[in-house]
C-alpha cells in the first residue's frame, strides 16, 4: 500500500468534508455525498476478500503446529507467553480507549444504527452460537466468530490424520492464502481512493470533531502500547527472564528501532536474533521462539485492535455490552495470532472484530488514512515482545534446551 497517497488521499477527504460542514456551498455538500460511493466499493472489495483471507491464514497457523508433544518444552512455553501476553494487551486497549472517550468524548453528530442492530445477545446465547450448525451458512451471512471456532477445530483435526494428508492441505490452504494476499495488495492500491470517498462524506457530517477523535485515538494507542510493556514486558522478563530490566531495554534498542521503522517483524529477525544471543538467550530457544514469534505474536497489533473497535463503536454510536466485548474480544484474541502479512494488516483484519461487535466497517477507511503512525509504534511493540519471549523462556527453560528443540522451529 503506498502510504503516502493513501495519508493524501485522506487529507484531500478531510479538507473537502470540513470545507462542505464549514459553508453553505451546495456544491460542495453534493460532491462530498457524490464520492461515497468510492468508499463503498473499496468496503465491499475489503469484505470481499477478509473472510476467505482470516480463515486460510488461521487454518495454516494452527494446523502448521503439528503434534503438541513434538514442540516440547521450548514451544510450550513461547506459546504460553504469546497468549498471556494478548490477553492483557486487549484488555489494556479496551480500556484505554473506553477512559479516553470518557475524557475527550467524540462530538460528532452522525446518524444512529442503533435501531437497526438485532437484539445483542445474552451470554448462553453467544455460547451456543460459538458452533455453527452450517458453517457455509455462517460465511455467507458473514458471522466471523462461529466461522472462525469452526476454523480451529477444523485445523486442530487436521493435526490428527496423517502428515502426507495434512502437509497437502496446509499446501493448499498456503496457496489459497498468497492468492487472498495478492488481491488484498490490488485493492489496497485502491485505497487512495477509497479513503478519498469514505472520509469526505464522514467529516461533511462530523465536522471537525472527527479529526479531534481521530487524535486522541492515535495518543491514546501509543500510550498504552508504552504502557503495555512496562506493565507486561518489563516485569516477565525481570521475574521469569531473570535479566534486569536496564539490561533488556538498551539490549532490545536496536529491534525496536528497526521495527519501528521497517514496520515489519520478518525484517528485524536478523537483529533480533543478535541481540536475543547478547541478551543471555541460546541459540535453540532464540531460532524457535524468534521465528514463532515473528509468525504469530501480535500484542501490540491486539491492543490497537482493541482500541480502533471502543474508538469506532463511540464514533458510530454502537454500544458495547460484556457479552459483545466477550465476542470481539475472542475474535481479536485469534486474528492477533493469525496476522496476514499484508500491508496495514492490523486494519485489514479489524473486519471480522467489527462485524462480530455490530461496528460499520466504513470506519477501517478513516483508520488506514492514519494507521502509518500507530503502525510503526505497535510494530516496534511487537519486536520487543518477540525478544522479550527469547529472554523469558530462555530464563523458564535454562540449558534443558535441545538440539532437537531448536529443529522444531523447521516445522513449526
Amino acid at each position: 500500500m503506498n502510504h503516502r497517497a493513501t495519508t493524501l488521499g485522506l487529507i484531500l477527504g478531510l479538507a473537502l468534508g470540513l470545507l462542505a460542514s464549514a459553508t453553505d456551498i451546495g456544491l460542495l455538500d453534493r460532491l462530498a455525498d457524490g464520492v461515497a460511493p468510492l468508499g463503498t466499493l473499496f468496503i465491499n472489495a475489503i469484505r470481499m476478500v477478509v473472510i476467505p483471507l482470516v480463515v486460510t491464514t488461521i487454518f495454516v497457523g494452527v494446523a502448521r503446529i503439528g503434534n503438541p508433544k513434538a514442540v516440547g518444552k521450548l514451544g510450550g512455553s513461547a506459546f504460553g507467553f504469546f497468549w498471556g501476553t494478548t490477553v492483557p494487551a486487549i484488555v489494556i486497549g479496551l480500556a484505554f480507549m473506553t477512559i479516553a472517550m470518557a475524557i475527550w468524548p467524540v462530538a460528532i453528530e452522525v446518524p444512529t444504527i442503533v435501531e437497526d442492530i438485532e437484539e445483542l445477545p445474552g451470554l448462553l446465547d453467544l455460547l451456543l452460537r460459538l458452533i455453527p450448525a452450517n458453517p457455509f451458512a455462517a460465511a455467507a451471512e458473514g458471522a466471523l466468530l462461529p466461522l472462525i471456532v469452526f476454523t480451529l477445530l477444523m485445523a486442530a483435526a487436521t493435526v490428527a490424520v496423517e502428515e502426507a494428508r495434512r502437509l497437502r492441505l496446509i499446501t493448499l490452504a498456503e496457496d489459497f492464502s498468497a492468492v487472498f494476499v495478492r488481491l488484498v495488495h490490488w485493492i489496497l492500491w485502491t485505497a487512495p481512493v477509497g479513503v478519498f470517498g469514505l472520509a469526505a462524506p464522514a467529516v461533511a457530517r462530523m465536522g471537525l470533531g472527527l479529526l479531534t477523535g481521530l487524535a486522541v485515538f492515535v495518543g491514546t494507542v501509543v500510550v498504552g502500547l508504552f504502557v503495555f510493556m512496562a506493565l507486561i514486558y518489563l516485569p516477565a522478563v525481570r521475574i521469569l527472564g531473570k535479566k534486569g530490566v536496564g539490561d533488556f531495554v538498551r539490549g532490545v534498542t536496536g529491534s525496536y528501532v528497526i521495527g519501528f521503522s521497517t514496520t515489519s517483524s520478518v525484517a528485524s529477525l536478523p537483529v533480533m536474533l543478535e541481540e536475543a544471543d547478547a541478551l543471555g538467550a541460546s541459540p535453540a530457544v532464540s531460532s524457535l521462539v524468534l521465528s514463532l514469534g515473528a509468525a504469530i505474536n501480535r500484542a501490540g497489533s491486539a491492543l490497537f485492535q482493541a482500541g480502533a473497535l471502543v474508538f469506532l463503536a463511540a464514533v458510530y454510536g454502537v454500544p458495547l455490552p460484556f457479552t459483545t466485548l466477550v465476542s470481539a474480544g475472542f475474535v481479536g484474541f485469534v486474528v492477533a495470532m493469525s496476522v496476514a502479512p499484508v500491508p496495514s494488516a492490523s486494519v485489514v483484519t479489524l473486519a471480522p472484530i467489527l462485524e462480530a461487535a455490530g461496528v460499520p466497517l466504513a470506519g477501517l477507511g478513516l483508520l488506514l488514512g492514519i494507521d502509518r503512525i500507530p503502525d510503526m509504534f505497535r510494530s516496534a511493540t511487537n519486536v520487543t515482545g518477540h525478544v522479550a519471549a527469547a529472554v523469558t523462556v530462555e530464563g523458564l527453560v535454562g540449558g534443558g534446551a535441545s538440539a532437537d528443540d531448536g529443529a522444531v522451529s523447521g516445522s513449526v
